[in-house]
Formats: C-alpha cells, sequence, structure tokens
C-alpha cells in the first residue's frame, strides 16, 4: 500500500484529519488499537482509506504493525490514553500507559516509518494546551504535553532533513469530548475570540503545519488566544 497520509487516530480531530484527505483523494491510513474500529471508520471514511491496528501501548509492536505501509507523504499522530490522573489519587498503571502512548508510542511510531517519508514528507504531533495551563487531576497530562514539545525540538534534527512540527489545541467546543458543553465552557469568558476552537480550525492549523516547508521545530498553540489572557 502507497498512502498519502497517515492519521493515528479514529476518533475526534484524527478522524476529522482523515476525513478531509479523503475527500480529496487521498490515499489514507487511518489506525486504532482496536482492530474491528480501525476496519469501521476506515470503511465509513470511504474513499480509498485503509484501516491498520496499532497500539502505542505497546511501542515493541509498533513497526510489525506498520510493515505493510511502503511509502508516507505525510504523519499525523493525535493518539492520546488520557485519564483523569490526580496526585492525590494516583493511578500508576494508568500513568505509565498515558506516558508510553505519548512519548515512547509516537517516537517508535516515527522511527518504525521514517526510511518510507517521501523527500517532502513531514510529521505533526498533537499536544495540548495542559502543558500550559495545567488543571486538577492534569499532572500527567500537562507532562506528557510538555514533553511532546521538547520532543519536536529534538525531533526537528534527529529525522532531518524532514520536518516535524506540534500542534497544542485548547478545548475543541465541536469535538465529540466538548459538544455538551461548547456554549457554556468556563474557558469561553476567557478567550478574546468569545468562543472555543473548532475542528476545523485546528484541522486548517495541522495542514499548515503538513505543507509550509519553512516550518520546523514549531509549537504551535490553537487556542483563540486564551494563553493572552
Amino acid at each position: 500500500m502507497r498512502p498519502k497520509n497517515i492519521v493515528d487516530g479514529s476518533n475526534g480531530i484524527g478522524r476529522h484529519l482523515a476525513q478531509r484527505s479523503a475527500r480529496r483523494g487521498h490515499k489514507v491510513v487511518i489506525t486504532s488499537r482496536d482492530k474491528l474500529r480501525a476496519k469501521e471508520v476506515a470503511a465509513d471514511i470511504g474513499g480509498n482509506t485503509t484501516g491498520l491496528t496499532v497500539d502505542l501501548a505497546a511501542p515493541e509492536d509498533i513497526a510489525e504493525a506498520l510493515s505493510g505501509v511502503t511509502e508516507v507523504d505525510n504523519l499525523i499522530i493525535t493518539a492520546i490514553s488520557q485519564y483523569h490522573n490526580t496526585f492525590a489519587d494516583f493511578d500508576i498503571s494508568q500513568a505509565v500507559e498515558a506516558v508510553t502512548v505519548k512519548l515512547v508510542g509516537y517516537t517508535a511510531t516515527i522511527r518504525a516509518l521514517r526510511d518510507r517519508f517521501t523527500p517532502d514528507a513531514s510529521v505533526v504531533l498533537f499536544g495540548g494546551l495542559a502543558k500550559d495551563r495545567p488543571y486538577p487531576g492534569s499532572t500527567i497530562v500537562t507532562a506528557f504535553n510538555g514533553g511532546i514539545a521538547t520532543l519536536t525540538n529534538t525531533l526537528a534534527l534527529e529525522i532531518a532533513p524532514h520536518r516535524i512540527n506540534a500542534i497544542h489545541p485548547g478545548v475543541v467546543g465541536d469535538s465529540p469530548k466538548w459538544l455538551a458543553v461548547r456554549d457554556t465552557h468556563p474557558h469561553i469568558p476567557r478567550t478574546p475570540i468569545g468562543r472555543l476552537v473548532t475542528m476545523s480550525e485546528v484541522a486548517d492549523a495541522t495542514e499548515f503545519l503538513l505543507t509550509n516547508g519553512g516550518i520546523n521545530g514549531i509549537n504551535l498553540l490553537v487556542d483563540g488566544g486564551l494563553m493572552t489572557n
């Protein structure tokens, strides 16, 4: 198979990005740790979309899971194990899984595919605004999103001349996770644009990072200006 885009993530913004790419006639590989879900989402997206089973919580298996991929133009990694894990009630197994997915799994995925990148291939990693604006229960989320920021900086050197950037969205109002509070979320009064950002806006920013050849090693906030307040 010769995909144009690989999108690691079958929910929310990952699915949205895959749908966008498929509508444009691109070859897309979408991944999920759940085999059935990977196939169902790929079938639902349609076009030239394939579903693969890849579990970033088991990084030693990633290379084999991606062995059938022969060429990559763009790699987008959105996967997350996001548990509400407070310091007071710290769950070690959940914390290890979350960090493994976000830091070890992301790195292992890039490493597994690196020799199949086309000359202009680029990577976008997903972090989140919790790296700069922690909240109760975000101990590990804040830590691994901060790790994504520094991982992006070092991988910009390690995978050169290919480019890598990271995107850190705020609360995405029309995503499945936040749809019920899109008009009442407490971030809205503190956000200069007067609303939460949308999946379309996050996707636009992702595509900018993928396609602008002069952007490399950047951590881009897409938060409607929340961090200015």
